[in-house]
């Protein structure tokens, strides 16, 4: 099989980049290798609670200097979705800074009175009143969107519910199950695409995930490389129905592969 010329990459953030708010072995040295190359590249992440600019400032912390502008996350794919479906819209958000301003950003009207959408983001405090308001909002005919399936999110003290638990509990309530963006859904990594321009035969995704970092990017059609810092171990592979393109140990094996 003739090795795919790689132009542009993807890269998940946390297992890939950095770990617990520690910098993994050579992240920095392989984002400072696109930097240096001119290679253009995106950081993705299903994490919408924090803007790029809040992204790229804990990068930074860690060791590894991000551009804000380098960053995608659930939230602007969230954003940039529905302002290609309902240009202009309205949505009642569970969310955070990340997902507001993105929405924001895009030109939507963030209501509780009769909107287009109720989207449904990673918080950090899910408000019981909040979650009631959402239930009544769909049933009332808002449609249903949640940035990403994630059950659960890590924390020190271990994992806590994530935006698709409390996905799980609205559907339960309403009927209605919620039109995901993120990671998986292979949307999240064509809008990344599109953000800088590159084509899907000539990048590549690097993730710690089988079951999303590395599935979406064989759906999108991309090279893929799965790394053994984060959640997936090797003996896991054979687990799955599918296979990413490479395995390394971690990032710090691709940096001549820039």
């Amino acid at each position: 099989m003739t090795e795919r010329k790689i132009e542009c990459w993807l890269t998940d953030m946390d297992g890939v980049l950095v770990h617990e708010g520690e910098a993994i072995d050579g992240a920095a040295e392989f984002i400072d290798a696109l930097r240096e190359k001119k290679r253009r590249f995106l950081v993705l992440t299903n994490n919408s609670i924090f803007t790029p600019r809040d992204l790229a400032a804990r990068l930074a912390t860690s060791g590894v200097e991000v551009p804000e502008e380098s960053i995608w996350t659930s939230a602007l794919a969230t954003a940039t979705f529905l302002a290609e479906q309902v240009p202009g819209g309205s949505a009642y958000v569970i969310g955070e800074a990340g997902l507001t301003t993105a929405l924001h950003e895009a030109g939507y009207t963030l209501t509780d009175t009769e909107p287009d959408y109720v989207v449904l983001g990673e918080t950090r405090t899910y408000s019981f009143e909040a979650i009631t308001k959402a239930v009544r909002l769909i049933k009332g005919g808002a449609r249903f969107i949640a940035t990403n399936p994630d059950t659960t999110g890590p924390s020190p003290e271990g994992p806590l519910p994530a935006t698709g638990s409390v996905a799980a509990m609205i559907t339960a309530a309403t009927g209605r199950s919620p039109y995901y963006v993120g990671k998986p859904n292979p949307m999240m990594f064509r809008s990344a695409l599109n953000r800088i321009e590159a084509h899907s035969e000539t990048t590549a995704m690097i993730g710690d995930r089988m079951d999303t970092d590395i599935v979406a990017g064989i759906e999108a059609g991309l090279e893929t490389f799965l790394v053994l810092t984060g959640t997936t171990v090797e003996d896991e592979v054979d687990e799955h129905p599918f296979r990413p393109s490479h395995v390394v140990d971690s990032v710090a094996d691709l940096v001549d592969r820039v």
